[in-house]
């Protein structure tokens, strides 16, 4: 256009100047311009033609849609058109989409522009819009110089369209605002109301259930279906009675064709009809009937007592969630049954929606409160175990202090020794399961603990049985107590091996895994992210699927009576998923099962293994009974324990080591003796979990008095206890529970010396 006017200027110039060569010179000018605004007008005529040839070649192949598809250039304007638009709007060439839209869609203004908008970033978009006459679904494809346009209008294309249902219907707003009505629901309201109040005798309106609707020539028993839309919005139809099975009535050809799963039951509880959506819900054929117990069940009562209960009226309309029957899979229902009454007598009418989602995520919330609260209570139970351990170990090894290996009663008191520890590792499994024991994590590469610990398995597994192992060579190193993880693998090989009496292989395989995206299986949600997986596969008589749920409960086993404790499966449980990982399984009857472990993966090369506190031997302890006679060092220690056998034990067994022991029963008493200034303490030696204030909040008191004595804390939880919600305490450490003369003995020692 610059050029245009440029050129237009030079010749009307050159026209008007006197001057020849002046006027030789704009002509030439003014040629140059007009030939090259020519040139500019001639591409750009060319290049919209060009566009427009391919627009048509684009709805040439959808020429035979029967929904109205539409062709728009650059500037927005309808450039082609399929036969289905022809006949539906006529010739619109020229026009905006939006204008197209007008008489179809409320607001057509803004969906077109949120339309357009949507594909500037992506190359398709759709929308589905609820209007007065049934939903309309716009979908639109970003092509080379235009937009593609498909309208579905599956109110306008609906099947009984040509003789018109005329089911009264309101589009809804979140705060119940009526936003339309169809011209049914104005006919039979008589008025044109505001909001849903003023159209229904109770509020808020239960789909399904049956409502007084005030209408024009009085109040109407209705049964409204609500059908929502993802922008808050809602569909509220109003169905009268339902007592007839579906014939040419008004209402019987609304149940077929309205968007919601509708069932009709008659007086006798038998299914009298079901429209396509119910059928598909719950999986059967358009002509079945029989009694709607023959269809779902889960209720927790007789189905048919449900449904004749509800139709003598013994009972309120209210919504039950029901599993369907006919279903292969697992599908939960959400079924409301609606009373409706006329002159052929009372009947329901049943209203169902997928609640499948919500029965899953109602599953795992309760399954997750289970599994916490029976850690809670094998916590809470290992915690006491631990303290009655202490004392009876602890006393024990008193006794050995009286006794040498040729005393007739030394064998005993090694009996009730070694039975003592064997306690303990029961204990400590539970609390493996309640995930409150003591890890000791490290950066390990499962490459090397696994070759270690072959010997050990492969006597574990016996001659009958085949172990292979099978390593991933990129495979990146975790992070994890690997006492503990060696542990859980050990347990899944013996129950591999206990599952294969006949024999067969047992194949542990480690691999690498990338997730690209949440892993949901088993009511658990993996991140996305890197794992090490261990697998574990047996060939032996595998899991029924009704107890693959419970396995790694504490105390249920698969096993017969005697054979195991049930304790294995929940101690691996626990020691994965305190390590951050997970654990799955997998098994079919009769052909085997396969125990996965997902661990997140580190980048970091594997350092070598943190040297790990040794278990207490039988020798360790007598070389600690025999030391605690010998002179030592003295030092002056606190000792504060609510629970009386495991502090009279350690009060004897730190005076024999030489060590003066100040005993209070509780923190308050410890505090109530450090009041005295002129008391010299050197070690604070505390349990953590105590009635009234625990350890750490007493010695953090206490500390700012005598801020150098050393502390260590015992506990029959896991170290973490401690730390959890409170800074770090300096100069402490922690023992846990049980823990022997050797242990305790040996621990003040290094604290003091």
């Amino acid at each position: 256009m610059l050029l245009l006017l440029f050129g237009v200027i030079a010749l009307l110039a050159a026209v008007v100047v006197e001057n020849l060569q002046w006027a030789f010179a704009l002509w030439a000018i003014a040629g140059g311009a007009l030939s090259a605004s020519a040139l500019v007008m001639l591409a750009a005529m060319v290049r919209r033609g060009r566009m427009r040839a391919m627009l048509r070649g684009a709805l040439r192949i959808m020429e035979h849609d029967p929904a109205p598809c539409f062709c728009s250039d650059a500037a927005g304007g309808i450039v082609a058109l399929n036969a289905a638009a022809v006949r539906r709007f006529g010739e619109p060439l020229g026009q905006p989409m939006s204008r197209v839209m007008l008489g179809m869609l409320p607001n057509a203004a803004a969906v077109v522009f949120r339309t357009e908008t949507a594909l500037e970033r992506q190359p398709m978009t759709h929308e589905t819009v609820l209007t007065t006459r049934g939903p309309v679904r716009l979908t639109a494809h970003r092509l080379a110089g235009g937009v593609f346009w498909r309208i579905d209008d599956q109110g306008g294309a609906a099947p009984h369209s040509g003789d018109g249902i005329a089911l009264p219907m309101m589009v809804v707003s979140q705060s119940d605002t009526i936003l339309s009505m169809n011209p049914a629901m104005r006919e039979v309201l008589g008025r044109r109301p505001t909001a849903l109040a003023d159209v229904f005798a109770e509020t808020p309106v239960i789909a399904g259930r049956r409502s007084m609707l005030s209408g024009a020539s009085g109040d109407i028993a209705v049964v409204p279906v609500i059908v929502p839309s993802r922008d808050g919005r809602r569909e509220v139809y109003v169905v009268p009675g339902l007592a007839e099975p579906p014939a040419a009535t008004v209402a019987a050809r609304a149940f077929e064709s309205l968007p919601v799963a509708l069932l009709h039951i008659g007086s006798d509880g038998c299914l009298l009809a079901s429209n396509r959506q119910a059928q598909t819900l719950l999986g059967i054929v358009d002509a079945a009937t029989g009694p709607l117990s023959q269809f779902v069940e889960g209720l927790g009562r007789p189905v048919n007592d449900w449904v004749m209960d509800t139709l003598a009226e013994r009972i309120p309309d209210r919504s039950e969630v029901v599993r369907a029957r006919r279903r292969e899979e697992e599908v939960f229902l959400q079924i409301t049954l609606s009373r409706i009454t006329d002159a052929s007598g009372p009947s329901l009418l049943a209203v169902l929606h997928d609640a499948t989602e919500l029965k899953t995520l109602e599953q795992q919330f309760v399954q997750s409160q289970k599994m916490q609260a029976i850690g809670e209570l094998a916590g809470g139970i290992a915690h006491d175990f631990n303290n009655l351990l202490t004392a009876i170990a602890g006393h024990c090894d008193l006794l050995l202090l009286r006794h040498d290996q040729g005393d007739p009663d030394y064998g005993d008191l090694v009996q009730i020794n070694q039975n003592a520890n064997r306690a303990a590792a029961l204990v400590g499994q539970l609390l493996a399961f309640s995930r409150k024991q003591t890890l000791e994590p490290e950066i390990i590469d499962l490459r090397d603990t696994m070759g270690e610990l072959t010997h050990l398995l492969n006597r574990l597994v016996g001659e009958k049985i085949t172990l292979t192992l099978s390593h991933d060579p990129g495979l990146l190193p975790i992070r994890a107590d690997r006492r503990q993880l060696d542990q859980v693998i050990m347990n899944l090989v013996v129950n591999a091996r206990d599952a294969m009496p006949d024999g067969g292989e047992v194949r542990v395989e480690t691999r690498m895994v990338r997730l690209t995206e949440p892993l949901y299986r088993d009511r658990a949600e993996v991140p996305a992210g890197r794992y090490v997986t261990i697998r574990v596969c047996d060939q032996g008589h595998g899991i029924a699927p009704d107890k693959c749920h419970r396995i790694f409960e504490p105390f249920f086993t698969t096993k017969r009576q005697g054979e195991g404790t049930g304790l294995g499966l929940s101690m691996a449980y626990g020691i994965v998923k305190q390590t951050g990982g997970y654990i799955f399984v997998d098994s079919v009857v009769g052909v085997g099962s396969t125990f996965t472990i997902y661990c997140p993966a580190f980048d970091l090369p594997a350092q070598d293994a943190v040297g790990q506190k040794p278990s207490v031997t039988m020798t360790q302890t007598s070389r600690a009974i025999q030391d605690a006679g010998a002179e030592h060092p003295s030092g002056v220690v606190l000792l504060v324990e609510d629970e009386a056998p495991v502090r009279a034990f350690a009060a004897r067994a730190l005076r024999l080591r030489g060590y003066t022991v100040i005993e209070a029963g509780c923190a308050e008493e410890a505090l109530e003796k450090l009041d005295d200034a002129a008391l010299k303490i050197d070690l604070f030696l505390t349990d953590v979990v105590m009635p009234g204030m625990d350890g750490p909040s007493w010695v953090r008191r206490a500390l700012l008095a005598r801020p150098g004595v050393k502390v260590v804390f015992v506990s029959g939880y896991a170290e973490d206890q401690i730390e959890d919600g409170s800074i770090a305490i300096p100069n402490a450490v922690f023992l846990p529970k049980p823990f022997s003369l050797a242990d305790l003995t040996e621990t003040v020692q290094r604290q003091l010396h």
